[in-house]
């Protein structure tokens, strides 16, 4: 009969890594629901503390930093309601994205929480670092799309066309648009976060990325030309150039994530 501890002793897979113990009671189905259950109710809980700071700093985030591009442009561009609830869903809008926006570094931790027990032991070290980086990538994605992208973008909208149209954007129409800007750049800017993981996995290896340099760079050209208002090439170049920054840090970030799978 095997002893209490030879029971507890931890196994070695085919690939070297340590298994967790036998001893250890595995989470049923019904304790995965109730685990997911909490992190949702956790992450939920976050939002909603996000949404009420930017509830109560509502006025100040609309009139201060939605509306600030458009009042930076010359000419001006005027903000217009056109629905007697216009405005209702206008700052709806702003209290509910703006909160998950600041929320995304605990929603990502919860989701990453609720992966921890499925990982190595070695492997949940990293969790903490794999949050901060995401959520650093999102947000300097939303910081670039503010303070770069979305400025050029209204200002072409402010002198394009005849000058004896009056340019006035219906405020729920330019919310959507500043959301769909600065969310893109925050997706756009996780390509080192997905490169790591698609490397960590095997799928994309540092040696393509390299091979493949040059077709990349001329697509992210090519989508910078498409994406800008202008064509001259100082406007292109402020759009392509992070895009490329970020390609070579992403192989980097692949080279380091295939050494730790080949170490594994």
């Amino acid at each position: 009969m095997k002893s209490e501890e030879q029971d507890n002793e931890k196994t070695t897979s085919g690939n070297g890594e340590a298994e967790p113990t036998t001893g250890e009671r595995e989470m049923s189905f019904l304790d995965h629901l109730e685990e997911l259950r909490w992190r949702l109710i956790k992450a939920l809980a976050g939002v909603i503390v996000g949404v009420i700071a930017c509830a109560i700093f509502s006025d100040w985030i609309v009139n201060e930093v939605l509306l600030r591009p458009m009042r930076q442009t010359t000419p001006p561009l005027k903000a217009i309601n056109v629905v007697p609830y216009g405005q209702i869903t206008f700052y709806m809008m702003v209290v509910l994205f703006g909160g998950l926006i600041i929320s995304t570094p605990w929603l990502l931790y919860q989701i990453w929480k609720f992966v921890e027990p499925g990982l190595f032991p070695k492997e949940r070290k990293y969790i903490s670092g794999i949050v901060g980086f995401t959520s650093l990538c999102f947000l300097s994605g939303i910081a670039f799309g503010y303070f770069i992208f979305l400025p050029f973008m209204m200002q072409f909208f402010a002198t394009f066309g005849s000058p004896g149209i009056e340019n006035m954007i219906a405020i729920t129409d330019y919310m959507s648009f500043v959301l769909t800007m600065i969310l893109l750049c925050g997706l756009v800017f996780e390509l080192p976060m997905i490169s790591y993981f698609l490397a960590r996995f095997g799928i994309l290896t540092p040696a393509f990325m390299r091979h493949y340099r040059r077709h990349a760079i001329l697509a992210i050209l090519i989508v910078a030309a498409v994406v800008t208002p202008t064509t001259d090439p100082i406007t292109m170049t402020v759009f392509s150039l992070p895009m490329i920054v970020l390609y070579e840090i992403s192989i980097f970030i692949a080279a380091a994530a295939k050494r730790k799978r080949d170490q594994s």
